[in-house]
């Protein structure tokens, strides 16, 4: 019997995603698990998987359209058999200020999104070709988009270098820095938001606004975790190398057991404990961050946690994001140390009940009995949701993590 595919829900507020690309054409072969489409969404470009083998039968809407979550976008099936194609349900639209007219009760074929206009056009770009053109400097006003609308997508990013290995099609951005006095004068430019950051800050709005966050800040004793980090770090390949913050993901899950309020979502009046313990790391992406996931961060040993980040941190940088990546975290990691960052606090990111915030490992003056001597230390701030939690256990969670952090042979007992 064919199976139908729909458009995946990748996040509690994501209401529609946007069909970038078949990867597949009707009367190829797919198998389970292999990749039929990209889609894109306010956060990302994700790869939808086929979640049947057999032969693709329908694809039920155009590349560009903007598809509701839940809508049927393709039919795999076996070669010859009998098609009976789903109703097919109207893509929501951008909310405009003019009421929306009443739908009829005939089929309505999904809309393609409008052509833009010559002055809107240079801002059409999806996120991967803006992350691939800034990785190559290359000055984005010079391309012709190829995409819906003129919209430029990767294939135009990687037709330019293809085309000339040396990569210079284009004008490039200089690398030098602005002299300290000039006589250059600067126009206003007013630039839309980004998908993505849009989506972020109308997120971070609403956690801020209906989340009654409150912070409890600990400094951690990071000597012997950085030699321990060296000693492994010399035994492993380049490509294998452990960071910091694997350390404190592992970290965070074990201790996590102990604290089931703070790996929690609250639904109405009642605060769910999920049985998982998945662990969500902050990705900087161009544009603003996503979220990957660490799933069962307590069960895994670090050499895994450390591999299956850098996996999906490479996925999310290269626009081929997988939807189990992004999905399902039950609390969350925002390190900064790598930015020399002392200390800040993060939002939490809604259901979860709390966030860590990591700053950077430092080499300070520390007092040991009545000497000064050189010592590292790194400050995090957990902010939590005081519906669900409470600064009492907030405060026991961080003194917990230093038994993990400050002892890390504990993480691989």
């Amino acid at each position: 019997m064919a199976e139908t595919i729909n458009m995946p829900k990748l996040g509690f507020d994501m209401a529609e995603g946007t069909l970038v690309r078949w990867v597949k054409k009707v009367g190829e072969t797919i198998n389970k698990g292999e990749v039929l489409a990209e889609i894109e969404t306010d956060k990302a470009t994700v790869e939808v998987e086929s979640p049947a083998s057999g032969v693709v039968r329908k694809l039920m809407v155009d590349e560009g359209a903007v598809v509701p979550v839940s809508s049927p976008i393709a039919l795999v099936g076996t070669a010859d058999e009998k098609i009976e194609e789903p109703a097919k349900q109207m893509p929501e639209s951008i909310p405009q200020k003019t009421e929306l007219a009443a739908p009829v009760a005939v089929p309505i074929p999904v809309t393609q999104p409008a052509r833009l206009s010559q002055t809107e056009s240079i801002h059409a770009i999806s996120p991967l070709a803006r992350r691939m053109a800034a990785e190559k400097q290359l000055d984005l006003s010079t391309v012709k988009g190829t995409g819906p609308g003129g919209r430029i997508v990767r294939r135009d990013i990687e037709a330019i270098f293809s085309s000339q290995p040396s990569g210079m099609t284009g004008r490039m951005v200089s690398p030098i820095p602005t002299p300290a006095f000039s006589t250059v004068n600067l126009s206003d430019q007013t630039l839309p938001l980004t998908k993505l950051r849009a989506a972020i800050g109308r997120r971070m709005a609403e956690a801020k606004a209906t989340i009654p966050h409150f912070y409890v800040t600990h400094e951690y004793k990071m000597d012997a975790l950085l030699d321990v980090r060296k000693q492994f770090n010399n035994l492993l390949p380049e490509d294998e190398k452990l960071s910091i913050n694997d350390f404190i993901i592992k970290a965070v899950g074990l201790n996590l057991r102990q604290f089931p309020n703070l790996n929690a979502s609250l639904n109405a009046n009642m605060v769910l404990h999920h049985g998982q313990i998945n662990v969500g790391v902050a990705v900087s992406v161009e544009g603003g961050l996503l979220t990957i996931v660490c799933r069962d961060a307590d069960k895994k040993p670090l050499r895994q946690i450390a591999a299956e980040i850098k996996a999906m941190a490479v996925r999310v940088r290269a626009g081929k994001v997988k939807p189990e990546d992004i999905e399902g975290s039950t609390f969350s990691i925002s390190n900064m140390g790598m930015h020399d960052v002392e200390n800040f606090a993060a939002i939490i990111n809604p259901p979860e009940a709390a966030i860590l915030a990591v700053g950077s490992a430092r080499e300070v003056p520390v007092v040991d009995g009545s000497t000064v001597k050189p010592g590292w230390r790194m400050k995090a701030t957990i902010a939590v949701d005081h519906r669900i939690s409470d600064g009492v256990e907030a405060a026991k969670f961080m003194q917990g993590l230093a038994v993990y952090l400050e002892a890390p042979l504990v993480l691989v007992l």
